[in-house]
């Protein structure tokens, strides 16, 4: 009778490509809000391949390390990405004048709402991987209560650079902790320091 062999698959931290995913977009979706660069026509590529596809390559890893909270939030803002990327195309007409023309932009006002409710939560999670991502995450809390609000055209000026603004500091801490990740584990020690968990939630 032939024994029973067990293979362990190991998958490396994919955090460091997803981190690096959103800096990317963020970086290039911060410079249109801010008004350093015009429309948003060339930030549609990077929405496409480093918000939503790289992303989701990290939510997929993450799934095969049994992480629910990478999966659901690589995975969450992927098809967040995906689904921007796609408004902006129908917006500048990509898809015919009849969807261009009957955009309404509280529909999108409504879709970054619910992402501020998916956020909130994912932030309190965040409390319990390290610091760097807590930051990120609160900075996502801020970008999306000013999106929300300046699609609804409520104190447009003021949420629309806020929005900008929290946008640019999550690229900025975005690229900190996907530097941290590959560093760290290259180096085999804390070669960027990201802050331990909060420790209130888990035991």
């Amino acid at each position: 009778m032939e024994g029973t062999q067990n293979v362990k698959m190991v998958n490396a931290d994919p955090s460091a490509i997803g981190l690096f995913g959103l800096a990317m977009v963020t970086l290039v979706a911060s410079s249109n809000k801010l008004g350093i660069t015009g429309e948003v026509s060339f930030v549609i590529p990077w929405a496409i391949f480093l918000g939503a596809f790289a992303q989701l390559f990290a939510c997929i890893e993450d799934c095969k390390r049994n992480n629910i909270f990478g999966t659901t939030a690589f995975g969450g803002y992927a098809f967040f990405w995906f689904g921007v990327a796609m408004s902006w195309m129908i917006k500048l007409g990509v898809f015919g004048a009849n969807l261009a023309n009957t955009v309404d932009p509280k529909q999108l006002g409504f879709a970054y709402l619910g992402y501020l409710l998916f956020t909130i939560y994912m932030t309190i999670g965040a409390m319990e991987t390290h610091k760097v991502l807590f930051t990120i995450f609160c900075l996502i809390d801020v970008l999306f209560i000013g999106l929300t609000l300046s699609t609804f055209g409520i104190a447009y000026e003021f949420t629309h650079t806020l929005a900008g603004y929290a946008e640019l500091l999550i690229a900025i801490f975005s690229f900190y902790g996907s530097a941290a990740c590959v560093l760290n584990t290259h180096f085999g020690r804390v070669f960027l320091p990201v802050g331990k968990p909060f420790g209130i939630f888990k035991k």
